[in-house]
């Protein structure tokens, strides 16, 4: 019977970019995960609000992941009002997806270590695994955590993703991409070109709704 494990990718995606897409095709090709859903944030609880609009957003990632094989657009939490908390989605995909489908949540290395920032943080290992992508030439290091983490990190670290649906921590070693979204709006905003760095469909999209001038 085939292992099931669908990864997570959430964010503002301020706009969306070639890092996230690969994050998530690194750990895909690698048959590491079955899907992975790119659930795009509505009001994000712990930065400002995005400089795109919700809808604008939205769209860019529909741009970005259609006709790519494994990779499907969420939209729950634009359309959900209030605050979003990432426990609460994936509580829902949780009880959707059944107890025995695994799911990965995709962290880069500084959402990781700010992990215990996040509401209910801790009932995420009941929900999910954490996939935490290593930069080129870096790893995780307890002097790095908080004494919380730093525990959680000691008592689930595991080599790679087990058959279990959720609980563990793993890294993943992801091929070196140095793009960030603040880059891109700061490149766009002073007219200079952010080729390279997002989807062509993407960055026709910026232009044509002069999004980040």
């Amino acid at each position: 019977m085939k292992r099931v494990m669908i990864g997570i990718l959430g964010g503002t995606f301020d706009p969306i970019h070639n890092g996230h897409l690969r994050m998530a095709r690194d750990m895909y090709d690698q048959r590491l995960l079955s899907k992975v859903l790119f659930i795009p944030t509505g009001h994000p609880p712990h930065r400002d609000e995005p400089q795109a609009s919700a809808k604008d957003r939205l769209e860019m990632v529909r741009l970005a992941v259609e006709y790519k094989p494994g990779f499907e657009l969420d939209d729950r939490e634009i359309k959900r009002d209030g605050v979003n908390y990432t426990v609460d989605t994936l509580t829902e995909l949780r009880a959707e997806l059944g107890e025995k489908t695994g799911l990965s949540l995709l962290l880069g290395m500084d959402a990781f270590l700010g992990l215990p920032t996040w509401h209910e943080w801790q009932r995420l290992f009941d929900l999910v695994h954490i996939v935490v992508a290593r930069r080129a030439g870096k790893s995780l290091k307890t002097a790095e955590m908080s004494a919380e983490l730093a525990a959680q990190w000691q008592q689930r670290k595991a080599i790679k993703l087990p058959l279990t649906p959720a609980g563990t921590i793993v890294e993943f070693a992801m091929r070196p991409v140095d793009i960030s979204a603040t880059q891109i709006r700061e490149l766009l905003h002073e007219k200079q070109s952010v080729e390279g760095m997002v989807p062509y469909s993407v960055l026709n999209y910026i232009l044509q709704n002069h999004l980040y001038e």
